[in-house]
This record gives structure tokens, sequence and C-alpha cells, in this order.
């Protein structure tokens, strides 16, 4: 499990350095708001730069929230289900749905970053026009560090399969309903059988 391991670190690292990126978008935000209507002078450039940080942001971040197992399913199903069962459904959904979708993303991400950088493609919602080519190849390069992560998902659940547990994963955060049903299953075995 080296390899899942590095590609969860890698990953983990990854979306943690593009979190800061919600630090430029509050100044911007901020920035505007203040510049807007404390002053009636609104920027040219306030608008472009936060869909392009809270777009980079966004998209960053799925490679980690999938090596956290973050994304969103149908837990009150699944939840119930053995462990093998969880990972049998997961290693189908993977190679039905999951890569063939990351494949098309990182084709026609690349296609799409492609010919903006070869005609230098311009913002058209400002005067300004910044250039947003290297904003549009975050979407190959997310592509490749999701096709990654689905790689590392689908030793897991070949893992899973074989053990009936679910390999480790790294940890930073719990969703709130975990850490909810994990504090009731301790109140309930602390206060025995009723």
């Amino acid at each position: 499990m080296t390899f899942v391991s590095a590609v969860d670190s890698l990953n983990t690292w990854i979306g943690k350095a593009f979190s800061w990126l919600i630090v430029g978008l509050t100044l911007a935000i901020c920035y505007e708001v203040v510049a807007r209507y404390a002053f009636s002078a609104p920027t040219n450039w306030a608008y472009d730069v936060s869909y392009m940080l809270y777009g980079t942001l966004f998209m960053m971040a799925g490679a980690y929230t999938l090596a956290r197992n973050g994304h969103v399913r149908g837990d009150f199903l699944y939840r119930n289900w053995t462990p093998r069962s969880q990972a049998w459904s997961d290693l189908v959904l993977y190679v039905v749905f999951y890569f063939p979708g990351i494949i098309a993303l990182v084709y026609a991400g690349w296609s799409f970053a492609h010919m903006a950088w070869l005609f230098n493609e311009r913002s058209s919602f400002s005067p300004d026009g910044p250039i947003i080519w290297p904003f549009k190849f975050v979407i190959p390069i997310v592509g490749v560090m999701m096709t990654l992560q689905g790689v590392a998902e689908l030793l897991r659940c070949v893992e899973c399969i074989k053990t009936g547990e679910w390999p480790q994963r790294l940890h930073d955060v719990e969703e709130l309903e975990k850490v909810i049903l994990q504090q009731a299953a301790q109140d309930q075995q602390r206060e025995g059988p009723r």
C-alpha cells in the first residue's frame, strides 16, 4: 500500500497548499465590496480573480476530498453493507463511471486548455481582459491527480475485498455526521443494552 500512501500524501499536500487560495479570494472580494460601496470605485479585476481563484480551489480540492473519502454518496444504504460489499460496489462504480469520466475530463480539458493557449484567450467579463489560459490548464492537471487518486481507491477496494476491512486512511478532519455517530455508539456502549 506504499503507492496508496504516496498518492494520498501528495494529494493531501496539494489540497492543503491550494486551500490558501481562500485567503486571496476573501481579500479580493472584501476589497471589491469596500471599493464599490464605500468609495463608488468598483474594480475591473475582482470578478475575474474571484472566479479563477474559486475555480482553482474547487478543482484542486477534488483529489484531496477523494483521498479523505469525503465525496457525497448514498450513505443511508451504503453504511449498512459489509466492507466487502462496499468495496465491490465502489470497484464497479469506479471502473464503469469514474474512470471514463475522468479520462474524458483529461482529454477534453487538455484540448480546451491548449486551444486557449494557442489563441492567448482572455476573459470577456472585464475591460482589462486578463489571460485565462493558465487557469484552463488546471483542468487536465486536476484530471491527472484524480486519476492517480482513483487508482489508489481501486487498490483500497481490492485490499478490502481480500481482507474484509478497509485500509486505514490519512486523517486530518472528520465529517460531523461521523463524529456524532461515533459518539452515539460510544454512549450506547457505556449505557449497555436496554
